[in-house]
């Protein structure tokens, strides 16, 4: 049932509902983050601020949930799917998702609350002020709430236990270590960091985050450096090749359906997770006061995500002799970076699979810990939260069944479904405050 569900309605729902957002929010804003350069540069290279709560380090806690293994396999998925000309399509997909990433942003520290010494705000909180706006307090219930819901049963399954998995895989397959230790070692590290709050966990992403980025950046320019001449003439194929039927359906679906280790109409979520309201309660917790500031950190983690790393990783695949064929889509990334750098590629892979993997997971859980909070206040349910959050990272490192994926599927999907029409009925909201931001009224 779920599967049929996931393929068969929400194959096409989440696509047609995430393009028809960024269409409609392209319009509304007048497409400011392309026509306006200057202004989001301004903002960047101004810099996030340094403190323990700053602009800059709610980004990379938000970055460390879209920045899984997936990234490391997506475009492999894109490219056999849509062959070279995918890779054009994911830009004009990732110009899309800026757009709701900023406004989902936006709209979250608007309806933000204090709170235990520190800033929450979340997709559930402006769906719940929503409804109770137009006057219907049984719907702010039980769609604030079960968004909340939705969200915990995500961060146990795709946050937790589809990371760790993979996780096991790379570090079995290349170093073979043990999946019991590989599982007991992450749990015990996630449940420290758990019991350390909001601050060790932006503390540690904030450290992390720029490491593997670096770290991936660098392996990815090595190969390039080497496939000089070969990179003229896979940007024409990309470009000849985007317009082509089936580049435009691999490219969009690559785009989409892209981070996860096999096609599916949900894969897109698990990219940059635009549109499905998760990334709002990382950079929700910043200590900055001005909304479109932190949403343009939103764009950023998009460009950052898709564009600077997707693209990377395209590249190598491309300038490649590798063959790019099969399903798996993780041997296709290695045996690219293998077959151009030799077989140390491999090892540091499998390196960035558990750096990747573990801020994804240390992500989730401030997400499935917000959620918990949202729900009750009981410090006991935060306690309960963290042992089952800890105790599911053991099961993922043995096992990931199919069912596991289809309820990841399943509650991201109605998390989506949830989110954003709502994100669009609050449009105007959005349109007020970055017309201030870009006439200067707010600094």
């Amino acid at each position: 049932m779920m599967e049929w569900i996931n393929g068969r309605i929400f194959g096409w729902l989440i696509p047609f509902l995430l393009f028809g957002g960024g269409i409609f929010y392209g319009i509304r804003l007048r497409c400011f983050h392309i026509l306006h350069p200057k202004k989001i540069l301004d903002v960047l290279v101004g810099g996030g601020g340094t403190g323990a709560r700053s602009p800059l380090r709610a980004m990379c806690l938000a970055l460390a949930g879209t920045l899984g293994v997936g990234n490391l396999v997506g475009v492999a998925s894109a490219i056999c799917l849509g062959g070279a000309g995918a890779v054009f399509w994911m830009w004009v997909s990732a110009l899309c998702a800026m757009l709701l990433k900023y406004a989902e942003i936006v709209l979250a520290m608007t309806h933000r609350r204090w709170g235990e010494g520190r800033w929450h705000g979340s997709a559930m909180q402006y769906i719940k002020d929503f409804f109770v706006w137009k006057k219907h307090p049984l719907l702010a219930g039980l769609f604030g709430g079960g968004f909340a819901l939705l969200c915990i049963v995500n961060a146990l399954t795709m946050g937790s236990m589809i990371q760790v998995h993979a996780i096991r895989e790379a570090m079995e397959g290349v170093l073979g270590i043990s999946p019991w230790i590989v599982g007991s070692i992450l749990s015990l590290l996630t449940f420290f960091l758990l019991r350390g709050g909001t601050g060790r966990i932006l503390s540690v992403s904030a450290r992390l985050v720029p490491l593997m980025t670096a770290g991936y950046l660098i392996l990815s320019v090595a190969a390039l450096a080497r496939s000089l001449d070969r990179i003229p003439q896979v940007l024409l194929q990309i470009v000849e090749d985007a317009f082509s039927v089936r580049a435009a359906v691999g490219g969009v679906g690559g785009f989409l359906f892209g981070n996860a280790v096999r096609y599916g109409s949900m894969r897109g979520l698990l990219s940059n997770e635009a549109g499905c309201g998760t990334a709002p309660m990382a950079h929700a917790t910043t200590d900055g006061t001005d909304p479109a500031t932190q949403g343009i950190w939103g764009i950023f983690e998009v460009f950052a995500d898709t564009v600077l790393l997707c693209t990377m990783t395209a590249l190598v695949i491309l300038c490649s002799d590798a063959p790019v064929v099969g399903e798996d889509y993780m041997m296709i990334t290695i045996d690219a970076y293998s077959a151009i750098l030799g077989d140390f590629a491999s090892y540091f892979i499998a390196l960035s699979v558990l750096l990747f993997g573990f801020a994804t997971v240390i992500c989730w859980a401030h997400y499935g810990m917000e959620c918990v909070s949202y729900l009750s206040s009981s410090p006991r349910m935060a306690i309960v939260f963290q042992v089952v959050y800890t105790a599911s990272i053991p099961v993922g490192a043995l096992s990931a069944s199919g069912v596991i994926w289809q309820v990841a599927d399943l509650a991201l999907g109605l998390m989506t479904v949830i989110n954003l029409p709502v994100l669009c009925s609050m449009s105007g909201e959005v349109r007020r405050v970055t017309d201030s931001f870009l006439t200067g009224k707010i600094t």
